[in-house]
């Protein structure tokens, strides 16, 4: 006798990230982080509402209203991805010399910028420019591409120097800061991954019959699960690490001051007794 399962890997993953990324909300929330990374849960209540819309929203709207919708969430994404950065390099880097923080941010920039230019085709002038409707869309695709891409990139390289020198500077392993850019590089390099492979795979397959295709997008369906579960493990990463209070705060900080609070109110009382 077979165990028959209902649901699809899809449809399993969707129900886990969904519900990962309520109860992270919940953890923003209810330990007070919101207050110090608003930008970061602007991008997390976006990502749970783009995967509520596509849930709700798939196979009952316009191909074309559908693409739109979704084209313009991705590039919401993109800029509230590069304002995530913004956060979190200030935080981490506050206390940098200005001038200092402008060279790295332009060399990342520059970086950014390269990768730009040789991963991925870019589209013929005439096309970007045709006054369509179609074509506006191909427009905005293309600046979600890209802009998530150069979102990506920064991301890894922002995490790279974080984790090489955040503890110089107050960002500690344990600090918040770098376990939240430890989390959105590990997700950012299982993209750039995933995608890399992808267009390696598209590149030279070449399907000779009917099973031959479903062999080739069996492995597509592969390597957006795996990318899938990967970016549902940064979110439970995120869950446990902002459950946790940051060395010095929280009860681990309140814990002596309650303690020369009842030092001194021993003390006080000691000398009102000599004093009587």
């Amino acid at each position: 006798m077979h165990f028959h399962f209902p649901f699809t890997t899809v449809q399993v993953m969707w129900t886990l990230t969904f519900a990962a990324h309520l109860v992270l909300l919940v953890v923003l929330l209810g330990r007070d982080r919101m207050a110090r990374f608003p930008w970061f849960t602007a991008s997390i209540v976006l990502v749970a509402l783009r995967l509520l819309s596509s849930r709700l929203l798939f196979g009952k709207l316009p191909q074309i209203t559908m693409s739109a919708i979704f084209i313009v969430m991705a590039d919401l994404g993109a800029i509230i991805g590069l304002m995530v950065l913004l956060e979190l390099a200030r935080r981490a880097f506050g206390r940098v010399r200005r001038t200092t923080w402008v060279g790295w941010a332009l060399t990342l920039f520059v970086i950014g910028g390269l990768v730009l230019k040789f991963w991925g085709p870019w589209p013929a002038w005439k096309t970007l420019v045709a006054s369509s409707q179609t074509s506006i869309l191909q427009l905005l695709q293309l600046l979600a591409q890209k802009a998530t891409l150069l979102v990506d990139v920064l991301t890894i390289a922002l995490g790279i120097l974080i984790v090489l020198f955040g503890r110089r500077y107050g960002a500690g392993f344990r600090c918040h800061t770098q376990q939240i850019v430890i989390g959105l590089s590990t997700a950012s390099i299982a993209q750039l991954a995933m995608q890399g492979i992808w267009e390696a795979i598209a590149r030279h397959a070449v399907a000779h019959s009917m099973s031959d295709y479903n062999r080739i997008v069996e492995m597509r369906s592969k390597l957006l699960n795996t990318n899938s579960a990967i970016f549902l493990a940064v979110v439970v990463w995120w869950i446990v690490c902002l459950w946790i209070d940051e060395p010095g705060t929280g009860k681990a900080a309140t814990a002596p001051q309650a303690e020369s609070l009842v030092s001194g109110s021993a003390t006080e009382a000691a000398e009102n007794t000599t004093n009587f």
